[in-house]
C-alpha cells in the first residue's frame, strides 16, 4: 500500500459579468477577428465589485467539497494560488476559511502567476503524503481585471477572472491512483518578459500587467514541451498513455503547438481558453472541473496538468483520477 494524494472533488466559480470580443471593442481599439485569430479567445468574465480572489475561491470550493462529500470540518489544509490576493495580508487562504467556516487548519497562499495551481498541487501533495493533514483544499482564484491596464489593448484583452478549485485526500491505496508525479522550474532571469509594474516594497502600488506577448510564446511552447516530458518520463509514460491534458489556458497557439510538439492529438486536449480566457492560476482547476462535470474525464484516467507563468515558472503534474 502506498500513501498518495487522491483526487476526490472538484469545483468553480466565474463571476456574473460575462464580456464578449465584441462587447471589449467598444471599450479598447480591437475586433472580435483580432483576438480570435491570435488567441483563440472568445469570452472572459470580469469581477463585480462585491466579487474577490477570496469570495470567488470559496464558491469554487464549496462545489469541490459537495463533489467530495465532505464538509468544511473535514479540511486541515487550505492552499490558494493566486498573484491576485484581496489584501497583500492576510493570505486570502484564511479569508477562504472563514468563509467557509472551517475550524482551526493549516491556511496561505502560494504566488507563482499562471503556475501557481500547480505548484499549490505539489506542495499540498507532499503534505498529504507526510501526514500533515487527511484532506486538502488546492485553490486557483483571480481578479486579473483588477491589474489590466485597460489602455494596453495587447494585455487587456487576454485575461479574465475566476476560480477552480480541489479536494485531495490523502489515501492508503494498492493500484496507480492519486498524483504520481510532479515537476517544477523557475528562471528568474526571464521576469521582464511578463511581469506587474507595481507592488507593496518597490512602487507602493498595485501596478498592471506588462508582457512581451511573442518571447512569452515562444518561451512557453518550449518550457511546456518539455516539463510534460520529463513528468511522463518520471513514472514512464509515453503521449500515447495519456488520456487528457489538461493545460494553462493562455494562447490556444501555445495549447495547439505545445500538444504537437508532443504527438498529442487535439481531441485529448481539454480546451476553455474561447471561454474564459486566461485566468492565471485559475485556469487549469477551472478546465479541470468543467472536463469532470461533463464527463469526459472519468475514474481511472490518466490525466496531465500543465502550466507556465511569470517568474518565469512552469510546471506538471500526472494524476490518476
Amino acid at each position: 500500500m502506498t500513501r498518495r494524494a487522491i483526487l476526490t472533488g472538484t469545483g468553480s466559480a466565474l463571476p456574473r459579468t460575462r464580456v464578449s470580443n465584441a462587447e471589449l471593442a467598444r471599450r479598447v481599439d480591437t475586433s472580435d477577428e483580432w483576438i480570435v485569430e491570435r488567441t483563440g479567445i472568445r469570452f472572459r468574465h470580469i469581477a463585480e465589485p462585491d466579487e474577490t480572489t477570496a469570495t470567488l475561491g470559496a464558491d469554487a470550493a464549496k462545489q469541490a467539497l459537495a463533489a467530495a462529500g465532505l464538509e468544511p470540518a473535514d479540511i486541515g489544509l487550505i492552499i490558494v494560488a493566486t498573484a491576485t490576493p484581496d489584501n497583500t495580508f492576510p493570505a486570502s487562504a484564511t479569508k477562504v476559511q472563514a468563509l467557509l467556516g472551517v475550524p482551526d487548519c493549516i491556511a496561505f497562499d502560494v504566488a507563482a502567476v499562471c503556475s501557481g495551481f500547480l505548484y499549490a498541487v505539489s506542495v499540498a501533495d507532499s503534505m498529504l503524503r507526510t501526514g500533515a493533514a487527511k484532506h486538502a483544499l488546492v485553490i486557483g482564484s483571480e481578479t486579473f481585471s483588477r491589474i489590466l491596464d485597460w489602455e494596453d489593448r495587447t494585455t487587456c484583452v487576454l485575461f479574465g477572472d475566476g476560480a477552480g478549485a480541489i479536494v485531495l485526500s490523502a489515501e492508503e491505496v494498492a493500484d496507480d491512483r492519486g498524483i504520481l508525479a510532479t515537476r517544477l522550474h523557475a528562471e528568474g532571469k526571464y521576469a521582464d518578459m511578463l511581469y506587474v509594474d507595481g507592488g507593496p516594497s518597490t512602487t507602493g502600488t498595485v501596478g498592471h500587467v506588462r508582457m512581451q506577448g511573442r518571447e512569452v510564446f515562444r518561451h512557453a511552447v518550449t518550457n511546456l514541451a518539455s516539463v510534460l516530458g520529463e513528468v511522463m518520463g518520471d513514472v514512464g509514460l509515453s503521449a500515447a498513455d495519456i488520456d487528457w491534458v489538461v493545460p494553462h489556458q493562455a494562447n490556444k497557439r501555445i495549447i495547439d503547438a505545445t500538444a504537437k510538439k508532443l504527438g498529442l492529438p487535439a481531441e485529448r486536449v481539454v480546451l476553455t481558453v474561447d471561454q474564459h480566457a486566461n485566468t492565471s492560476a485559475a485556469s487549469v482547476p477551472l478546465a479541470l472541473d468543467l472536463a469532470v462535470r461533463d464527463g469526459r474525464i472519468k475514474r481511472g484516467d490518466l490525466v496531465v496538468l500543465e502550466a507556465m507563468g511569470g517568474g518565469f515558472t512552469w510546471g506538471a503534474a500526472v494524476l490518476r483520477v
